[in-house]
């Protein structure tokens, strides 16, 4: 759905380094409505960094994040609402049922009925029968969908996304596609980060090959991905 609102996700000139190492060299992102970049690279190329640092979690030691036009820094906090965060934890406290933490997560955000945003996602991601469940009893898969509703709850703008098909098979990767595809067409923007690039190709308006903290290619996402790997492979060898 193209945009006349400006970016969502307008990321310039990201560093961050620890200690030695630096994990982010001068990284740029720019998502307008119904964009989705998915980033692909091998371990330590900085990509679960950049999503730290796009959610406002970790600071960059330069460079400037906006989010729906809104900088993000810690004495904005209204800045992070608009973001859905899916991390490689669930984010879940185990001692609440499912469709508690997402209660609690929804008066978190401030919405003004939690309990109807929660059993809206729960019956989005197809988990209203484990709704009573705590999160510890759940299959890795389940957990997966359960930590996905968490970070959709609040309906946010934009996405950031850390190996979102994680412990998904085929039928459960399918309906997140469905679900992330329904998001887009709504009109907002994700980050996808991914070891399996063919899992969120379609969904892709960009792809970003990401390599020693900086991309080594980011372009818009054009042909099939067959016809893309050999890109791909030069980026990263280059």
């Amino acid at each position: 759905m193209p945009s006349s609102e400006g970016p969502l996700l307008d990321a310039s000139n990201l560093h961050r380094s620890y200690g030695r190492v630096r994990a982010l060299r001068g990284v740029d992102i720019c998502l307008t409505s119904g964009d989705a970049l998915a980033v692909v690279g091998p371990n330590g190329a900085g990509k679960t960094t950049l999503l730290r640092v796009l959610a406002g979690l970790v600071r960059p030691a330069d460079g400037v994040v906006r989010v729906v036009g809104r900088t993000l820094h810690p004495g904005n906090p209204d800045a992070r609402r608009p973001i859905g965060f899916l991390s490689h934890q669930s984010l879940l406290y185990d001692d609440l049922t499912v469709q508690e933490n997402l209660v609690f997560t929804a008066r978190l955000f401030g919405l003004r009925d939690p309990a109807a945003a929660a059993r809206r996602v729960l019956e989005e991601c197809e988990l209203g029968s484990r709704s009573s469940e705590r999160p510890r009893s759940l299959s890795r898969g389940l957990l997966q969908r359960a930590a996905l509703a968490r970070a959709l709850v609040h309906d946010p703008r934009v996405l950031l996304l850390d190996e979102p098909f994680t412990a998904l098979d085929a039928a459960g990767a399918d309906r997140l596609r469905g679900l992330l595809r329904a998001r887009l067409t709504a009109g907002a923007a994700m980050v996808i980060v991914t070891h399996q690039l063919g899992e969120a190709w379609e969904l892709a308006t960009r792809v970003g090959v990401l390599a020693n903290g900086r991309w080594a290619l980011e372009s818009s996402r054009e042909g099939s991905l067959a016809e893309f790997v050999p890109r791909w492979q030069a980026a990263s060898s280059g």
